[in-house]
């Protein structure tokens, strides 16, 4: 092979190539970034156009070639293979193929050589299209035991936290736990959670330090500098976590401000306040109290202000003569109440069975019945996304209109042309067809087909809706109408508003009454429900478990109530 230069855009592709697919635009971008930074560093393979010509066809390296146009580089270097080599396609299939990338332990080895070389951590960044964080991730594996490196080659790697607690640990302490976690023939994956919890030692920042470098000394404590911390801020630590929680508590001790005191915190690391103190969220007030405490996580010292509760003043009574006398109040016992929250609860059920029976076997009037379903609506465990509201979210008010069926005793009194005003307004609130959270669905237009709900709907030749609609269809309904299309969309609208000026236009889609077919789905599908639930035969059983036939003489036998019952 011979290597030569050549003006990347005068490449031509491969018809041999093995990778049709186009890559990801993160790998291109990717390899463009580091064809800028360095150039490119493998030459793609080219050979003479058999066409003829002075051009060249590219045998491998279609992308290293794109990425180098996109550097707008003009020139790159190739190799020219022979023109009797006729293995193109099976090279370039084996190219794709055999290729493997590094993993992280040689990506280690080749930064720490960058490194050596004079290479800032920034700029292999850069070079590579990385991001530095990334780039000192993998310098962490220059403090890791070989072992696990050998395992992390093989793919198996802890994620970056795990790593750092892993770097962070000295040869022999990792040796002694790689003992006991690494990985067997039956599991030949590592626990790095379990590794790196058996490795983690509580650090204490100096950052969170209050106190000075005399009181360090003092106490023992050896600052440990972080190689892998970020530059800008303090990365120092000690281990010596009783050495640095009692230099805290003798600076906090030695500098506790007025009108505060020291208080406990829990393993949490959050304050214990005094009994009955109550937490200050804004700006503490005069009377308002400090606490101080050291968080025994990190070892910061924090502060928290509180306000006690007022002390009740004396109650103070005056005798005939006008002397008074201080009385001591006398707290009252509480009561227990006649019936516990159990009992309570068992009421609920027993209740609720005897209003389920009633219900079911009861003689109800028709106008007492649909008083009734409005009160069931008017429920406090009945939610409905009010169809009277412009607002999706805001919540039927049945109960508004509940309460004018009921009298001056409490209980339910009406007469019929009040009942229907109130069913009238229940349904107004439940009923919607608008597209949002208070859609009814197919029941709305059931219902607006019944009534002949389409009638109401008022002309829909308005240039706001008209706009709405495509072109195919606006054709559509122009045709239909016997107005002649324009050539722009516009003047077709505007044609229509004229046309329907004074006559009412609704679009067939726009119907209220729903499709017969979609109707009888609808039924099909809960017909089949209701069937499972019906009883076999006309028996009911009561909540004592008895069975009892509806006999005649008190209204069950009637069958208009025994299909309600059903």
């Amino acid at each position: 092979m011979q290597l030569i230069t050549v003006d990347p855009r005068s490449l031509k592709d491969n018809p041999d190539r093995a990778r049709q697919f186009k890559s990801s635009p993160q790998s291109d971008a990717l390899l463009c970034a580091s064809i800028k930074a360095i150039g490119v560093v493998q030459p793609p393979v080219v050979k003479l156009d058999p066409d003829g010509g002075n051009s060249y066809v590219i045998v491998f390296g279609h992308r290293r070639a794109t990425q180098a146009v996109v550097a707008e580089l003009l020139d790159i270097p190739v190799l020219l293979a022979d023109p009797t080599d006729d293995l193109g396609a099976m090279q370039s299939f084996a190219e794709n193929i055999a290729r493997e990338p590094l993993n992280p332990v040689d990506q280690w080895r080749a930064i720490e050589r960058l490194v050596a070389l004079g290479w800032t951590e920034e700029s292999i960044a850069l070079a590579l299209a990385l991001p530095a964080r990334q780039i000192r991730k993998l310098r962490l594996l220059a403090n890791i035991l070989p072992a696990m490196l050998d395992q992390m080659a093989r793919g198996d790697m802890p994620n970056e936290q795990q790593l750092r607690t892993i770097a962070a640990a000295g040869q022999d302490e990792q040796a002694e736990v790689w003992k006991k976690y690494k990985p067997r023939k039956q599991d030949p994956q590592v626990s790095w959670w379990e590794l790196a919890r058996a490795l983690t030692r509580t650090r204490m920042l100096a950052k969170h330090a209050s106190f000075g470098e005399e009181l360090a000394q003092a106490y023992g404590i050896t600052w440990v500098e972080d190689l892998f911390a970020p530059a800008d801020e303090d990365s120092r630590y000690t281990t010596d976590v009783e050495a640095f929680l009692g230099a805290q508590q003798e600076w906090l001790s030695s500098n506790l401000p007025k009108r505060g005191a020291i208080i406990e915190a829990n393993e949490y690391g959050q304050a214990k306040l005094p009994p009955k103190a109550q937490q200050v969220y804004g700006k503490p007030g005069k009377g308002d109290l400090t606490g101080w405490y050291i968080n025994a996580r990190d070892g910061s010292v924090q502060s928290v202000a509180y306000r006690m509760p007022e002390a009740k003043k004396p109650k103070v009574v005056k005798d005939a003569d006008g002397v008074e006398t201080v009385v001591d109040e006398i707290e009252v016992a509480k009561v227990r109440p006649d019936i516990t929250q159990k009992g309570l609860d068992m009421v609920g059920e027993l209740r609720t069975d005897a209003l389920h029976e009633a219900l079911a076997r009861a003689p109800i009037e028709d106008d007492t019945l649909m008083a009734l379903l409005v009160l069931a609506l008017a429920g406090q465990n009945v939610t409905i996304a009010s169809g009277a509201s412009d607002n999706p979210y805001g919540h039927a008010k049945c109960a508004t209109h509940a309460v004018r069926l009921i009298g001056e005793d409490g209980r339910l009194c009406f007469d019929r042309q009040t009942l229907a005003q109130v069913v009238r307004s229940v349904l107004v609130e439940v009923l919607s067809l608008r597209r949002n959270r208070s859609d009814s669905g197919l029941v709305a237009r059931i219902a607006g087909d019944a009534i002949g709900a389409d009638q109401f709907l008022p002309s829909m030749a308005s240039e706001a809706f008209l706009s709405c609609l495509s072109r195919a269809a606006l054709e559509q309904v122009a045709e239909t109408a016997g107005v002649p299309g324009r050539i722009k969309v516009k003047d077709t609208r505007a044609a229509l508003v004229e046309h329907f000026a004074d006559q009412r236009l609704v679009l067939p889609a726009a119907a209220i009454a729903p499709d017969a077919k979609e109707v009888l789905a609808w039924t099909t599908r809960f017909a089949s429900t209701t069937s499972e639930t019906e009883p076999d035969d006309g028996a009911s059983t009561s909540p004592q478990g008895e069975t009892s036939q509806t006999g005649a003489g008190d209204g069950t036998d009637d069958p208009e109530f025994r299909e309600a019952a059903e």
